[in-house]
This record gives structure tokens, C-alpha cells and sequence, in this order.
């Protein structure tokens, strides 16, 4: 099993540290991983998206023009990568973001109301959390005890206080989407 992921969206959506969790969370389930960020040098407000491999097999690059899953935050990514989702592959995305909603009728597409969930939660930050929920749902390449574990394991120490808000958002991300 092999999961190819790409998760784009503006600097300070959560869309690195999304990565990272996932990353985090195939080494707790022992498998090989590659985490491959891409930012400008605003960060903040810029664009930002970060391809991660989660593989039981040696993954022989972590360069890919082709995905198995994005995750979509903004429209300059839908624009992007919209057309670089394998056929059959799967599109989240938050709808709040993006103007054009995805054309594709070879891909399963999903809207996750994130942004607008987490403001509902008094949590804007969490946002990344629900769209990692329903991934997690739909593509079942990881489970949730072991995102869980990633995600203590990403968090600095400080922020631990934070990780009971974060599971519930992960839990809501998956309801949202069945």
C-alpha cells in the first residue's frame, strides 16, 4: 500500500504541520515515509503545499507529478493541483476557499466545511485538523491511533494541552464526511 498525498494551501492554514502529522503517523505504524515541504519566502500568507508518501514498499522518490489524494485549502491550489490527482484518486478540499469548485468527474471530490466547522468550535485554528479527520476516513492509509500519536509527537510539549481540541477535530472530520 502506497498513499501519494499532496495538501496546498496559503502559509499559516496548518498545511505543513498537517504533513508532518501524517508523516509522523506512518512511522508509528512502522512504514516508510517521505515529507517533501514547498514554501515561498513570505510563508505566512504565501502559498505553501507539502507532498507526503506513506508506503509498506521503499519509496524510490519523493518527487511526484501525479497523487493519490490532495487536500485543497485554497483556490490557487485547486487550480494547480486539481488536474494532477490520479484518475480514481480522491480531492478534499474546504470550500470556504475556493471560488471554482473541481471539474474532475473521474476523482471522488469532497467538500469539508472546515473552516466554517472550526469557527462553529470557537477553534479557527483547527481547521487542518477536520480536513485530516476526513482524510483519514476516506483514504484509510493510516488509522486514527496512530495520527493521534503523531500528532503528540509533532506538537511541541507546550502545545500538549491542545491535543484533546485537535482529537475532537480529527473525530468531527470524520463525521463530516460519513
Amino acid at each position: 500500500m502506497t498513499e501519494e498525498i499532496i495538501i496546498a494551501g496559503f502559509g499559516g492554514q496548518g498545511v505543513l504541520s498537517m504533513g508532518k502529522i501524517i508523516a509522523y503517523s506512518g512511522i508509528m505504524e512502522n512504514m516508510e515515509v517521505s515529507w517533501m515541504p514547498s514554501y515561498g519566502p513570505e510563508i505566512r500568507g504565501g502559498t505553501a503545499n507539502v507532498t507526503v508518501i506513506v508506503s509498506d514498499k521503499r519509496i524510490s522518490s519523493p518527487i511526484l507529478q501525479r497523487y493519490d489524494t490532495a487536500i485543497i485549502l485554497n483556490q490557487q491550489s485547486m487550480d494547480k493541483f486539481e488536474e494532477m490527482v490520479k484518475p480514481g484518486g480522491t480531492l478534499i478540499y474546504d470550500p470556504s476557499g475556493i471560488s471554482r469548485k473541481p471539474q474532475r468527474t473521474d476523482i471522488s471530490i469532497y467538500a469539508v466545511p472546515a473552516t466554517e466547522e472550526a469557527a462553529a468550535m470557537n477553534a479557527t485554528k483547527i481547521a487542518n485538523m477536520l480536513l485530516l479527520g476526513a482524510f483519514i476516513k476516506l483514504r484509510p492509509a493510516l488509522v486514527l491511533d496512530k495520527v493521534l500519536l503523531g500528532l503528540k509527537k509533532s506538537l511541541p510539549e507546550r502545545h500538549h494541552k491542545l491535543l484533546p481540541l485537535n482529537e475532537q477535530a480529527l473525530r468531527r472530520g470524520m463525521e463530516l464526511v460519513g
